[in-house]
Parts: structure tokens; sequence; C-alpha cells
């Protein structure tokens, strides 16, 4: 899977174009992802990723990141064997692709 472009609220993958927040997560696209607090990511937003046992997971933090991640989360994905990258979801999304070819997840707020 690929992500072929962002743009604030927009990301094309695989030449479909998505407006809202998503995840990929194996071969699989999530569209339409909320999350439990909005622009703080929780583990129960990512419970689908976590159950899919990813190598890596990339967060896009949003166009100018204000999602957080918090510190103790990207911990707890680390002692499940899941290594976390957190960016802009500009550069995240360079990152998700240059990941191609390993076990790697992606969540993406595609605003902010």
């Amino acid at each position: 899977m690929r992500i072929e472009a962002y743009t604030f609220g927009s990301i094309t993958i695989d030449g479909k174009t998505y407006t809202s927040d998503l995840k990929i997560i194996g071969n699989r696209i999530v569209p339409n992802w909320w999350r439990k607090e909005g622009h703080r990511l929780n583990l129960e937003d990512i419970t689908d990723i976590i159950e899919a046992k990813p190598d890596v997971l990339v967060v896009g933090t949003g166009y100018s990141g204000l999602m957080v991640v918090p510190e103790k989360l990207k911990a707890t994905l680390r002692t499940m064997g899941i290594d976390v990258i957190v960016q802009p979801t500009s550069e995240a999304y360079k990152t998700f692709n240059q990941l191609e070819g390993r076990n790697a997840s992606f969540a993406a707020h595609l605003t902010c």
C-alpha cells in the first residue's frame, strides 16, 4: 500500500483520496477514524492496530502536529514490541512509505 500524496485534510492512497482521519493496518484502510479525546491518542483508539501486531506504528499528528501522543502510550507500545514513530502527517506518510515491505501500520490525523 502506497501513500501518494498528503495535503491538509486530504490523503491519497493507491489512487483513492480520503478526507477524514484514517488508519492503515496490514493491507486494509480503516477510514473515518475517531479518537476518544480528539487531539490525544489513547490506547483504546488503536486496539485494532495492536491486535495486528505490527513491528512499527507510524503516527501522523496532523498538518501542524497538534495531535498528542503521550510518552506513556509510546512506552506501552514499545513493551508490546511495537516501535513508534511520531511525526507531523506531512512527514509521517513519507516515513510509512519508506517502510514498505515491513510489518508497519499507519494512523493519521489529516487536519490541525
